[in-house]
């Protein structure tokens, strides 16, 4: 296996660290205290070609690849975890359209995606229904041309700012789980509407929310693949999500041991240096482990998908160590600057709660355990 990085990845490397330091930085702290999506910085992201990584590029995309986009997102995360989870959303909005979708709908879709010209969302997560996926009560009855689509979505991610919606509902409720199909929704479309925006406890750049759809009606030629096929759609989607959040956890963490490390070395007490107490050299020296494991368990991951394997449960490896990983580092990071920590004035306790998000997006923690579990023991 080979673990040198191509001249290729270690430009997108560069590029995105430059971008976070420059554009989303700046700014994270006023992003999430004030709950808005930056699309001044999701336009000059699609500038760079970032909110189109997994598409074709006779399509306009940069088509960099798993592993490429996992690069991307590690180094963006340091810069504004909500913003980048929003890039991450649309980003799989793109490539469901371009995997699962006709020329029209590559054209109607997809392409105006990949120019930042509209943002796109997924809606799976039900308020009764979250990691039971397959229980979703939202139905889309066909009549004549048309779904008559009813349901209620909730944490939706980019909700309401979004354009155009991957919305799973039952075709044919008699069937359950497989009678499941995925299915494009406009914003402006009419019995679409949108609660408030959730107050969360940080990464609020990336704006959620309830989406309801009421008696709303949508050509049948908005349906995104085959009739029946949705949740098989979402769960593989989901599966590269959570190579994305591996990468996520990784640039938290990364970001919240780099200002440890820099504070170590700047705050004296006892007449020296924090750096030079064991005590925390160890704690800083455990860190940088666990980040590292993170870090390849996600590349092995992108590689898996990158060379069309499975990775259902090398992703949940990933996700689930991540998510832990993610909390523990910010967590000791906190500890670290002492009280100062705790301050808003100072970065780490934002980390902190960004990194709580990673938990349970795309999958709690628990979820990730009961796939590799079932890995373990089936027959």
């Amino acid at each position: 296996m080979e673990f040198r990085l191509t001249s290729e990845q270690q430009q997108l490397i560069d590029l995105a660290r430059d971008f976070a330091e420059k554009e989303m930085k700046p700014n994270a702290d006023r992003w999430d205290e004030e709950g808005e999506w930056p699309r001044e910085c999701f336009q000059k992201a699609a500038d760079l070609s970032l909110t189109g990584m997994l598409c074709p590029r006779e399509y306009g995309g940069a088509d960099i690849g798993f592993l490429g986009t996992a690069l991307v997102y590690e180094e963006l995360a340091k810069g504004c975890l909500g913003t980048t989870f929003s890039m991450v959303v649309h980003n799989n909005f793109v490539r469901s359209v371009f995997s699962r979708g006709t020329e029209e709908q590559k054209q109607q879709w997809g392409v105006p995606a990949v120019k930042g010209e509209v943002l796109g969302a997924f809606c799976l997560t039900e308020p009764d229904h979250g990691s039971d996926a397959g229980s979703i009560e939202s139905t889309a009855i066909a009549q004549g041309d048309s779904y008559v689509i009813n349901g209620t979505k909730s944490l939706v991610s980019n909700g309401g700012v979004a354009d155009y919606y991957q919305f799973l509902a039952k075709t044919d409720p008699a069937a359950g789980k497989r009678g499941i199909s995925s299915i494009i929704v406009e914003r402006d479309k009419e019995g679409v509407s949108f609660g408030p925006r959730d107050r969360k406890m940080g990464a609020n750049a990336l704006i959620t929310c309830q989406m309801t759809l009421e008696n709303c009606r949508i050509p049948r030629s908005n349906l995104l693949g085959e009739e029946g096929m949705g949740l098989r759609y979402a769960l593989s989607g989901i599966d590269v999500a959570r190579v994305n959040v591996g990468a996520l956890c990784c640039g938290v963490s990364q970001a919240a041991l780099d200002e440890a490390v820099k504070y170590a070395k700047e705050r004296v007490q006892f007449g020296q240096p924090l750096a030079n107490f064991q005590g925390l050299q160890f704690m800083m020296a455990d860190m940088a482990t666990e980040i590292e494991a993170t870090r390849l368990l996600t590349h092995k991951a992108a590689w898996l998908l990158d060379n069309d394997m499975p990775v259902s449960v090398s992703a949940a490896h990933a996700k689930r160590f991540g998510a832990d990983m993610a909390i523990n580092v910010t967590n000791r990071a906190v500890q670290i600057f002492g009280a100062y920590g705790y301050l808003r004035s100072y970065p780490v306790e934002r980390y902190l709660r960004w990194a709580k998000m990673c938990g349970f997006v795309d999958g709690t923690t628990q979820i990730q355990q009961v796939v590799i579990a079932r890995h373990l023991f089936k027959e």
